[in-house]
């Protein structure tokens, strides 16, 4: 068998660096209107200094797999690859939001550990339609790879039922109450 390897840049399409361009110009102009020149420099650079550096990662990211296991790789470094007989299980964890769902292929390591594979996934706004051909290749290596023992399904954690959503719902609950205990505290002394 060939050894694929699935790189995050095959995901991104063209119209999202517009998308992410015509978004900077949008806040440029807005920010230049209410907060002046000084303004303008901050708020751009801010977003510039914290999303492309976002973007430049995930465009280098990739998965190999191979003879000696799956490489994982996230943008930077040599990657890591994790060997066949610590990989327990490979399954596709599907978030939903918005009405759109997105789909990561993920491995399952010893001590309840996961790992997403970067490349191996696909959303509203990166579609990949090789998605499922590809996560049945690497589910082939696996099962090429390993004792049928040794495969074993990881029981569903309280990680696997909260969305992202959930969570950012509750910890937004729970910073609000704590802001409110500490405005309550703070004004009866």
């Amino acid at each position: 068998m060939n050894e694929p390897i699935y790189r995050g840049k095959d995901l991104f399409r063209p119209s999202a660096f517009v998308t992410a361009a015509a978004l900077l110009a949008v806040e440029g102009v807005f920010a230049a209107i209410k907060l002046g020149a000084a303004g303008l420099f901050f708020v751009v650079g801010l977003t510039a200094l914290l999303a492309f550096p976002a973007m430049y990662l995930s465009y280098r990211s990739w998965t190999s797999v191979g003879r000696a296991g799956i490489t994982l790789n996230w943008g930077f470094g040599q990657g890591r690859t994790y060997p066949w007989h610590e990989i327990r299980w490979i399954d596709v964890r599907e978030t939903r939001s918005r009405g759109s769902s997105s789909y990561a292929a993920r491995i399952h390591l010893p001590a309840g550990k996961r790992r997403t594979l970067p490349g191996v996934a696909s959303s509203g706004m990166y579609p990949n339609p090789n998605f499922g051909q590809q996560f049945q290749e690497v589910v082939q290596w696996w099962e090429h790879s390993t004792h049928p023992g040794s495969r074993i399904q990881p029981p569903r954690t309280l990680r696997d039922k909260l969305s992202p959503q959930v969570i950012g719902l509750i910890i937004g609950l729970v910073l609000a109450l704590g802001i409110f205990v500490a405005v309550a505290l703070a004004s009866a002394a």
